[in-house]
């Protein structure tokens, strides 16, 4: 009796009020919204005419641009510092060092290969009605002469007016080393060095934010200045760069997660997403780094590997921008130009994106990497016109490309090198921007001072 006494007076019990929060859209749904809508707005804006409208779409997406540049140079710079000084705290640096940077070329190699392949079996500049007429030569052009004697600045301030990302890493590195052998006495420039970048990644953080509003700019000023009639001439060129990116992202990643590091390569990139969609939107490298090495570390990598590797890769590390693009496109400016290319200069192009790849710095654009190909197999450099157009289009593709692979080389040599926590690997989720933002990456700390240790052993 006591019993059902208890239960109606339970029942009558007022019960906790329903929380009236609005429950927050996931980000990927905030991009797909922006994506549309910018699509949207740029189709009103090209089919009506309405000017006003493609001026604000510009302002948008330039906005967005120049949010993401403003902390690129700082961002680097201190973001490679931290990472070589990091790798004292991890046992056989040099050799993780290495095989990171063996990875690096050799995915870039397999990529290549793609390209040239792709782009040979389905002749990319024919039927575009495309002339040499239609190419103009690019603002800037890239030659190896240039690109060696490029990476010594001649003062420290230059490279982070001119936005120079190659000089900015190697005044980085030279710093970094010059820290290690320092030992103790540099400690106090490296605390200094280690908030600083806190505090980018953090402001960083709210400028990522934005990427859905962005979306919206870049998408729409694209459709609303270059309509769709610009997109089908170039078509098949458009497929092959999308499909080329497309089976390095979902088949030779993959292939290399499941038989090299032996993980789930589903897994993988329910971890690695949020980080690959917002490449794909921001196309930034850099500006996405933070994301990339969250999600890294949240799939088992070792912190201050990944601290290392991450931002190393950023910069250095391009399969889409500088091995996929420039094979293909190498291909389609020779077919306009009438240009014959033979096996030698196939070959070319792959020791090009393999050792040159360095080139394209992380950078929104491939623009370098392409003039640096054609300069060397000799290639009119006013088929660089003809692909400006197109380029952000293509570059959203290449970008999620590129930090898919910044995110999956330390994820192999962490496996190989015993020190990968396959624990943390399987149970990674999906993370939100306000999660990271809040400090995420400190749980995984608690983690990783077990991980680490671990390379001793292996």
């Amino acid at each position: 009796m006591s019993t059902s006494a208890e239960t109606a007076e339970s029942s009558r019990a007022p019960r906790p009020p329903k929380s009236s929060r609005i429950p927050k859209v996931p980000f990927w749904v905030q991009i797909l919204a922006g994506l549309a809508l910018g699509v949207l707005l740029g189709w009103i804006a090209k089919s009506g005419d309405v000017g006003w409208l493609t001026t604000t779409l510009q302002h948008i997406g330039d906005l967005f641009v120049q949010l993401l540049k403003l902390a690129v140079a700082p961002l680097v710079f201190f973001a490679i510092l931290v990472s070589i000084t990091n790798l004292r705290q991890v046992n056989n640096a040099a050799r993780l060092a290495s095989r990171t940077l063996l990875w690096f070329m050799a995915t870039s190699l397999i990529a290549v290969a793609i390209g040239l392949a792709i782009g040979l079996l389905t002749n990319p500049g024919a039927g575009t009605g495309l002339t040499p007429k239609d190419g103009k030569l690019p603002d800037h052009a890239g030659s190896w002469i240039d690109f060696l004697t490029g990476i010594v600045p001649t003062d420290i301030i230059t490279p982070f007016t001119e936005l120079n990302v190659l000089q900015i890493v190697f005044m980085a590195a030279v710093a970094g080393i010059a820290a290690l052998q320092l030992g103790e006495k540099a400690e106090p420039v490296l605390a200094i060095s280690r908030s600083v970048l806190e505090l980018l990644q953090k402001a960083l953080w709210w400028v990522i934010r934005l990427a859905p509003i962005g979306t919206v700019g870049l998408i729409g000023n694209a459709i609303a200045t270059y309509g769709w009639n610009l997109i089908g001439k170039y078509a098949t060129f458009t497929v092959d760069i999308y499909a080329g990116c497309a089976l390095v992202l979902f088949g030779v990643y993959p292939l290399l997660l499941s038989t090299v590091a032996k993980v789930n390569p589903l897994q993988f990139f329910r971890g690695a997403w949020p980080a690959i969609q917002l490449a794909f939107v921001s196309r930034s490298s850099v500006g996405t780094m933070p994301v990339t090495q969250q999600v890294t570390e949240r799939l088992g990598v070792p912190r201050e590997y990944a601290s290392f590797a991450v931002p190393f890769g950023s910069t250095t590390k391009m399969d889409g921008c500088a091995s996929i693009y420039p094979a293909i496109a190498a291909i389609f400016i020779a077919q306009i130009f009438d240009v014959p290319l033979g096996i030698g200069d196939y070959l070319l192009i792959a020791f090009v994106s393999v050792i040159g790849s360095a080139a394209t710095a992380g950078l929104t654009g491939a623009t370098v990497m392409l003039t640096l190909t054609l300069s060397t197999l000799g290639l009119p450099l006013e088929g660089v016109g003809l692909l400006m157009a197109i380029d952000p289009i293509l570059d959203m593709m290449r970008t999620a490309t590129n930090v898919a692979g910044q995110s999956v080389i330390p994820i192999l040599v962490s496996a190989r090198e015993k020190i990968l926590d396959r624990d943390a690997y399987n149970g990674a989720t999906s993370i939100t921007l306000d999660a990271a933002g809040a400090g995420a990456a400190e749980e995984q700390g608690a983690r990783e001072q077990g991980a680490v240790p671990a390379a001793a052993a292996a």
